[in-house]
């Protein structure tokens, strides 16, 4: 039975083999697991996690950040505004800044708490009803905003693509709206289109099962 480690070494072997542009941060999405069963990546040198609920990271990892500075957390599921504080206490990046209520709370509990975050504005790509995220036509001003008006540091763009279509094109169409308001950093790809995503120019990859194995 193949570990953890050997999984995400595995993977890595993969992301090289396509010769990026860019280095590839892959986000271990640690969702749902114990902290004693993803031990082994941290033990192994991995900083990137990735989580979508705030009050399981901070019962999981708030003792342990406060021992490993260079670990680096992120929040990948919808936030909602209720949470920001306790968010921007803990993470690093958050991945999904999606209206201006939520950016306008985060703005406020960085400047109270001296924290900079890096963020990642997602982009409803398709156009689904069941998704969050800022549509195409509101995404130059709603990224003019968050910049020169309330100063979140924006990295990127992220997108989590329609399921049933062909996410390549997708992703194609992220990293052309990522280039023009020429931003440097792009979040798309999961265990399933990671490949693909890299290939369209992510370096920021959300891998959970891949790594970690299904969730019960």
């Amino acid at each position: 039975m193949s570990t953890i480690v050997d999984r995400f070494e595995k993977i890595k072997l993969k992301i090289n083999s396509l010769n990026p542009i860019k280095p590839v941060n892959v986000i271990a999405v640690s969702k749902t697991f114990d902290f004693d069963y993803i031990k082994p990546l941290l033990d192994h040198g991995h900083i990137h996690f990735g989580e979508n609920k705030v009050q399981e990271a901070l019962a999981k990892w708030s003792n342990y950040k406060k021992l490993n500075e260079n670990l680096k957390l992120h929040m990948i599921g919808k936030l909602q505004s209720n949470k920001a504080k306790d968010a921007v206490k803990l993470f690093d990046y958050i991945h999904s800044v999606d209206n201006q209520k939520l950016a306008d709370t985060l703005a406020k509990h960085q400047i109270n708490l001296n924290r900079n975050l890096k963020y990642f504005i997602q982009v409803n790509i398709g156009n689904e009803i069941q998704k969050s995220g800022i549509s195409v036509n509101e995404l130059d001003a709603f990224y003019n905003y968050c910049t020169n008006e309330i100063n979140l540091k924006i990295i990127g763009l992220m997108v989590i693509p329609p399921n049933d279509q062909d996410t390549n094109k997708y992703f194609k169409s992220l990293n052309e709206l990522n280039k023009s308001l020429a931003l440097s950093d792009l979040s798309m790809g999961m265990s399933a289109d990671y490949l693909e995503a890299i290939q369209q120019g992510s370096n920021y990859v959300r891998l959970g099962s891949s790594i970690f194995g299904s969730r019960s």
